[in-house]
């Protein structure tokens, strides 16, 4: 409802207080003075005529230093919002009340973060015909709900070190704007790197990298030194700051308060300062942020040390320096995605040594080793910057050569040849080395890495059986596998059209029932072949992908799923939701949306009864269609599941964005729960996470009591897994529903 005066806020003048009536009344007043929220009333002028006790708990102001007054004469400061009077005016005004976190003052200038609730109060309603403010302390409030969640969702994420670190230092000086902040990395060799300092001048971040930690080191550098904070308040005279005091005199900073970062052994791992524009030391909130911060920044860093370390040795070859095979597939499947949004032409060659293991065997496996080394060498000299290469296993070497046609993989092939063929020296002796490569082309022999790695490979193969020293292009006419694949192709086709594929359905079970009841079941599609017998789901779900059936196979999908659901239904069977896998590719139909709603609507069903799940790579599909389908399951009401979270590339900023209701903990992260702290750890996140996003978790793959009691200990909410049920035709599942309730 609209009022006629603003609230409290405007410039300071102080005519003589009115009392409203209904505070006369003292257990009234003694009721207003025991709450912890600082309660202000004003006068239709705008003037402060009452504050309880709790305000000058909270602020530190008594009733003679505030009543007249306007409140914000009061309270506001260097660093609030300057556009809060206007905006409190404005929805008050418009609105009769106005809710916002903001920025004061208490009156030893201690900045707090407010919760302010002004609400507009009449003579009718009793009020003093101004307004009525409640004012709540929320600063540990925010710290633990920017630093903590913010810092931990960047690091489920995947978040680099730097940005991490930026991301505490900038919600660091967003709640204590005087506060410039830094973080600084300490190596083995006791030298400072700047990992985040967004308010400092790039030239005092490029002075500081590599500066030597020491006793008279500035504030950084000794807190490094010692193991223990260190407190400069002017910088301008303290002896610790005399190498470093001409580099900041421009800088206007005046005051600096370090301390160390120190990992789970007490190792110091890194610093974090607060800057001051004046010569002072840091107050109780400063404290309080360095209290909040240190662990989280000392997590991130020892995080970050570790899976550098774990990466050098997951993803790179000791040996020859060269991508393994894991890294080498990761980055190809990305170049390989570029080429294709670029509709362009790419290589895969397969580089295999000729008679490696005479070599391993005579001359011992020195020799053999020196024999790869310089043979990686000489394959990387021959590939432009664009290309990639890998060592796979043993004498395997991969290369991807990008915007590569026929004609001029056949010449870089013909090139290698003759680059490994001159001669070399191994431990004194002459040698010259020959090997087979064999090339396949995207995307005409394969969309995939995996594809083309095993056609490249099959093509290897020929070369050395026609003839040792030479290559040979893939064609699917010489290995027996593409023509299965083709037949395996033919008959899903049939499949489809004839809908003799089944669906076998896996239970999920509620944690906190007792005996573990019902959330919902997951379909999973099943091939019984009348002469192969069961074809495996990997087998032919990737060839409805590559021959483009996986959006039938879909349909079919979610209408024998739906059916089945109602049909349960109808025998009495509780099943609360059926869990259908969707295809990236479906999302690029135009009506696939629609599509799913005609399947609920044919079988009598609510949006409510079908959770669809979908994959890392459909979140991060920027085509407008994807995020149109998705953008209408949104308006139906339909309930999206993030299938295998955390497996992939994506970024929890897709989350806030996209309908996600539901995140499913990849078998990954469970199978290690009861011997791996890292997973553990990300798991604890994600529930975390979840949690505070309103999402639920279902944890797939729980084969095990130990990891259901770790799971359900943590509050994991679903489970789903062969300890509960595996997949099983939908006449075993009724059997187990009823041995459920049998035992409910």
């Amino acid at each position: 409802m609209p009022v006629s005066a603003p609230p409290s806020f405007g410039p300071p003048f102080a005519p003589t207080p009115s009392l409203p009536a209904p505070l006369a009344d003292a257990p009234l007043r003694r009721a207003l003075d025991a709450s912890d929220d600082a309660i202000v009333l004003s006068d239709r002028s705008r003037h402060v005529v009452y504050i309880n006790e709790g305000f000058t708990r909270l602020f530190g102001f008594g009733p003679e230093e505030v009543l007249g007054k306007f409140l914000s004469a009061v309270l506001f400061g260097a660093h609030t919002d300057p556009e809060l009077l206007e905006k409190i005016r404005e929805n008050v005004t418009a609105q009769g009340c106005y809710r916002v976190d903001t920025l004061l003052y208490s009156k030893n200038g201690q900045p707090l973060w407010i919760s302010m609730v002004i609400n507009a109060s009449s003579d009718a309603s009793g009020g003093p015909g101004g307004s009525i403010t409640v004012l709540t302390d929320i600063t540990l409030t925010k710290m633990h709900e920017v630093l903590q969640r913010r810092v931990l969702e960047g690091m489920v994420n995947e978040l680099p070190l730097p940005n991490l670190m930026a991301l505490v230092c900038r919600e660091v000086e967003r709640i204590a704007p005087e506060v410039t902040a830094s973080i600084l990395g300490v190596d083995e060799e006791g030298r400072l790197h700047p990992l985040a300092a967004p308010r400092l001048p790039p030239d005092i971040c490029a002075a500081l990298d590599g500066a030597a930690i020491g006793p008279l080191a500035g504030s950084c550098g000794t807190a490094a030194f010692l193991g223990e904070p260190v407190e400069v308040i002017d910088i301008s005279t303290d002896a610790r700051w005399a190498d470093y005091r001409g580099l900041f005199a421009a800088s206007g900073l005046r005051a600096c308060w370090s301390s160390p970062i120190l990992d789970h052994s007490g190792k110091v791992v890194g610093t974090f300062a607060f800057y001051f524009r004046e010569s002072r030391g840091p107050n109780e909130l400063h404290r309080r942020l360095v209290d909040a911060c240190l662990h989280l920044c000392a997590l991130a860093i020892e995080r970050d040390t570790t899976r550098q370390r774990i990466h050098q040795l997951a993803f790179f070859d000791v040996l020859t320096g060269l991508p393994n095979r894991s890294m080498f597939c990761s980055s190809a499947e990305r170049m390989l995605a570029n080429l294709e949004r670029n509709d362009q032409a790419g290589a895969l060659l397969f580089v295999d040594l000729d008679r490696f293991k005479q070599v391993n065997d005579t001359q011992g496996h020195t020799a053999g080793d020196a024999l790869l080394s310089e043979v990686a060498d000489r394959l990387t000299q021959c590939l432009r910057a664009r290309d990639l290469i890998g060592r796979l296993a043993g004498d395997e070497f991969v290369m991807l050569l990008s915007e590569c046609g026929t004609e001029q993989a056949i010449q870089i092939a013909h090139g290698m040849l003759a680059a490994i063929a001159q001669p070399m020296d191994i431990l004194g002796q002459n040698y010259v080395p020959h090997a087979s490569i064999g090339i396949a082309m995207f995307p005409d022999d394969g969309e995939s890495i995996d594809t083309l790695l095993r056609h490249a490979d099959q093509a290897m193969v020929q070369a050395k059986s026609d003839h040792r020293h030479s290559l040979q292009l893939f064609s699917a006419e010489m290995n027996r596998r593409a023509q299965e694949r083709a037949a395996l192709e033919r008959a899903l086709r049939q499949a489809l059209a004839e809908r003799s594929l089944t669906l076998h359905y896996q239970p999920q079970v509620l944690s906190s029932e007792p005996g573990g009841f019902l959330h919902g079941v997951e379909a999973l599609a099943r091939w019984n072949h009348p002469e192969w017998g069961p074809v495996p789901p990997s087998q032919f779900i990737p060839v409805a992908e590559e021959a483009g059936l996986i959006h039938d196979l879909t349909l079919w999908l979610l209408d024998e799923a739906c059916g089945q659901l109602a049909a349960w239904r109808a025998a009495g069977y509780r099943v609360p939701c059926v869990a259908v896998n969707l295809s990236g590719r479906s999302f690029h139909q135009p009506d696939f949306a629609q599509a799913i709603s005609r399947a609920l609507k044919t079988h009598g069903l609510h949006t409510s009864d079908l959770l669809l799940e979908i994959t890392e790579s459909v979140m991060m599909d920027a085509r407008p269609v994807t995020l149109t389908n998705i953008e209408a399951l949104h308006r139906e009401g339909f309930k999206l599941s993030l299938d295998d979270f955390g497996t992939g590339y994506s970024s929890l900023s897709y989350l806030h964005r996209l309908p996600i209701s539901e995140l499913k903990l990849d078998m990954a992260f469970v199978q290690d729960l009861t011997t791996s702290p890292t997973a553990r750890a990300l798991t604890v996140s994600v529930l975390s996470i979840a949690q505070s996003l309103g999402m639920v978790v279902v944890a797939e793959g729980v084969e095990t009591s130990g990891q259901q009691q770790w799971l359900q200990s943590q509050g994991c909410p679903v489970m789903q897994g062969y300890l509960f049920g595996k997949p099983m035709p939908a006449d075993e599942l009724e059997a187990w529903l009823r041995g459920q309730m049998s035992l409910g």
